[in-house]
């Protein structure tokens, strides 16, 4: 079926008091293990490539977005198509002609003014091209380069007054907030700030984004969700399905040179995650 608008997923889901799971893509078996589970679990989902990804692509947006692309509307349940954690002007602007209908536009690094001047400049940017754009306030931590914050460290959680001067400022779509979780977290140990998420959910009406969720609990990303969380992004769940297969094929056999011997477990793997988490996400 075609390509559903993030923004038309994140309503539904809003509407439903449900939330809408986004799985992070690599490789083209991310892509095809997202789609198969979204069937397995008839629920809708979102498919993210990151500005990582795309390095790991050689800097080449068009080829992983089309084979996503193509993946999805071959899916018979719906799929959106979003480009996440973008720092890159450049590559924020190829979001539009690469057939993304939403992009996440992280200014989190930059200090308060600098970040309402980039994001409110890439919501007018996108609102000219009908493009749903996501931004981040607090911080997350865990990615490349960065230390992993404790989720109950002083000045990693986001502040709902600051929030909903923020949003008033740079007019982002949804939000993404620091509220205990964080990203790359290969253990579900995470404990949220519920009360904050509803606090959040009240101050800012926009759709509230939990990014770091492969590291919370199933009844802690279920709560999360009733307290106010609409759009749940997961990544690192399913890296840690596909290489535990691969090492646990090739353990058991050796001499394999053949990749599909291995992919083809590691895809069911992760087909198997993000069926489970779907069933959380939006039962």
């Amino acid at each position: 079926m075609p390509l559903v608008p993030t923004a038309e997923l994140i309503d539904r889901a809003r509407a439903a008091h449900r939330a809408v799971a986004a799985f992070n893509v690599i490789t083209l078996e991310h892509a095809e293990a997202i789609a198969a589970g979204a069937e397995r679990a008839g629920a809708p989902a979102i498919l993210q490539i990151s500005e990582n990804a795309v390095k790991f692509h050689g800097g080449d947006l068009a080829g992983i977005a089309a084979a996503t692309a193509a993946v999805a509307r071959a899916c018979t349940v719906p799929l959106g198509l979003h480009l996440d954690h973008v720092v890159s002007p450049d590559l924020l602007r190829s979001a539009h002609t690469e057939g993304f209908s939403s992009v996440m536009f992280d200014a989190s690094k930059l200090p308060y003014g600098d970040n309402v001047k980039a994001t409110a400049e890439a919501v007018r940017w996108g609102r000219e091209r009908g493009i749903w754009v996501e931004a981040e306030l607090g911080k997350v931590g865990g990615k490349d380069g960065e230390p992993p914050l404790d989720a109950h460290t002083p000045g990693v959680r986001t502040d709902p007054a600051e929030a909903a001067a923020y949003i008033a400022d740079t007019g982002v779509d949804a939000l993404a907030v620091a509220v205990g979780s964080t990203h790359a977290m290969t253990e579900r140990t995470a404990s949220l700030d519920h009360a904050l998420i509803a606090a959040l959910r009240d101050a800012v009406g926009v759709p509230l984004v939990l990014h770091g969720s492969s590291g919370v609990p199933d009844d802690e990303l279920r709560a999360a969700i009733t307290a106010g969380m609409t759009k749940i992004n997961i990544g690192t769940a399913l890296n840690t399905a596909f290489t535990s297969a691969v090492r646990a094929y090739l353990d058991a056999h050796p001499t394999t040179v053949d990749p599909r011997k291995y992919l083809v477990p590691a895809r069911e793997a992760m087909t198997g995650t993000v069926a489970h988490f779907l069933t959380v996400v939006s039962p």
